[in-house]
């Protein structure tokens, strides 16, 4: 078994996979910037490392100072958790080269599941649906404006090499072509370094159902069900929830065994997601493949009784996987909790936490590294908490999930606690009646 293992990553997913590391027996190995210096991570693993300045790629992007740390730590392996470096492939070679495991899927499978214009080509090879459109990228406006023509508007463009809804736009009408193509061209470039460009058909009333998958080094992949999470802001999720109210038992084995398929496709090893949009008639189609731990993790773990991050320290350990599916028991839905302000267009809230009472009792998970006269610094994302409820229904996880937002107090800062309030009680999601539009012309300044 490994004994040590050093977390690439910082907040409460370091927290959470020191967590799972002390349950299992082994040591644990922080790295820090200089402004985390007091993050909870720090304190409570068995030993720290500062790599660098504040920003990212000074330290928590900069995998020279982590495999130094990790090489002078005599640390086995690295968690990556998810953000930084956990889905570059370039980062989990380097690990290789450097004799220390890398927790997560081979360079290889990162690099076929990276970049967006790949995936969906190993997909459609595989036989795995896939949404219509371009098969390369899309070398100029005059071939994108005859591509949109044939597959009929409205169409998307998207940026290869995207995240975070960065890179896209949606297009209507061909005299809008031009101007959309532009803009996403400049934006991909400004964040990634990468102009290039592809088309999809728009797939309208959409929803986002991801299925979690996990994979061994002999071939054996399983899947745990399916989340939703289609109640998001920019393409940036805000709350997901298992069972889907929008899948049956039949879309879910057609779903889970698709994913099982997409990930022995590319013989992959350890926790994935395989993400699907889905229209109103639940034809499903592949989207991307998260080749890491995704946030929203602790959602799937609440309803099957599964730990993630220990079966991913079990599979680079080179244990099989159980072979069987899992399918929610419960019902579970989780509310992210960013240090924004929703009524100012979510600008970001840094600061001293002056007050803090985190929400408890039976079916309520909190994961988060923030306390009391803690300062959430400027230089990384927002979320600072993730809140979990669980019962026996939908109604009555979201009826928990009221109790425990009210009961969860942050002062010193704005958060979104307010807006996901008004979420609990916003008849349209209270009846599962959603799509990933369902926040687009949303009045946040009445919260």
């Amino acid at each position: 078994m490994i004994n040590k293992i050093l977390i690439a990553n910082r907040g409460e997913i370091a927290l959470r996979i020191i967590r799972s590391c002390k349950e299992m027996g082994i040591s644990t190995v922080a790295v820090y910037s200089t402004i985390d210096k007091e993050s909870l991570h720090v304190k409570f693993a068995d030993e720290a490392v500062c790599i660098g300045p504040p920003n990212s790629k000074d330290s928590y992007l900069n995998i020279p100072k982590i495999i130094a740390a990790a090489e002078i730590t005599n640390s086995e392996a690295i968690h990556p958790g998810y953000g930084f470096l956990a889905e570059n492939s370039e980062f989990s070679k380097i690990c290789s080269e450097s004799k220390i495991k890398f927790i997560g899927p081979t360079h290889h499978m990162i690099e076929k599941m990276g970049d967006k214009i790949t995936a969906k080509k190993t997909m459609e090879k595989a036989g795995i649906p896939t949404v219509p459109g371009s098969k390369d990228l899309i070398e100029s406006i005059s071939e994108g404006k005859k591509l949109a023509k044939k597959i009929g508007y409205p169409i998307i463009l998207k940026a290869t090499a995207g995240g975070g809804g960065k890179g896209m736009r949606i297009v209507n009408e061909d005299k809008d072509f031009k101007k959309s193509w532009e803009e996403a061209t400049n934006e991909s470039s400004a964040a990634f370094g990468n102009s290039g460009l592809y088309i999809e058909k728009y797939i309208e009333e959409p929803r986002h159902i991801e299925i979690q998958i996990v994979g061994d080094k002999y071939g054996n992949v399983s899947h745990l069900s399916e989340r939703d999470c289609s109640i998001q802001r920019r393409h940036q999720k805000l709350i997901e929830e298992t069972p889907s109210p929008f899948v049956d038992d039949k879309l879910r084995e057609k779903m889970g065994q698709t994913a099982i398929k997409a990930g022995k496709a590319i013989n992959y090893e350890g926790a994935g997601t395989i993400e699907f949009i889905v229209d109103k008639y639940k034809n499903f189609y592949f989207m991307e493949m998260n080749t890491r731990i995704q946030v929203e993790h602790g959602v799937t773990e609440e309803v099957t009784d599964f730990d993630l991050i220990k079966e991913q320290i079990k599979v680079t350990d080179g244990i099989k996987v159980s072979g069987k599916n899992y399918y929610p028991k419960l019902h579970a839905i989780e509310c992210r909790i960013n240090a924004e302000d929703p009524k100012r267009n979510f600008i970001p809230s840094p600061g001293k936490i002056t007050n803090l009472h985190i929400p408890g009792g039976h079916g309520v998970r909190v994961d988060t590294h923030v306390y009391a006269g803690y300062t959430i610094p400027p230089n990384y994302d927002s979320m600072i908490a993730k809140i979990i409820t669980t019962h026996q229904s939908r109604d009555e996880a979201i009826v928990r999930m009221k109790r425990a937002l009210e009961e969860f107090v942050i002062e010193g800062i704005k958060t979104t606690i307010p807006l996901q309030l008004k979420l609990m009680n916003d008849k349209s999601f209270c009846e599962g009646n959603f799509t990933t539009k369902f926040l687009d012309d949303y009045d946040f300044k009445s919260i």
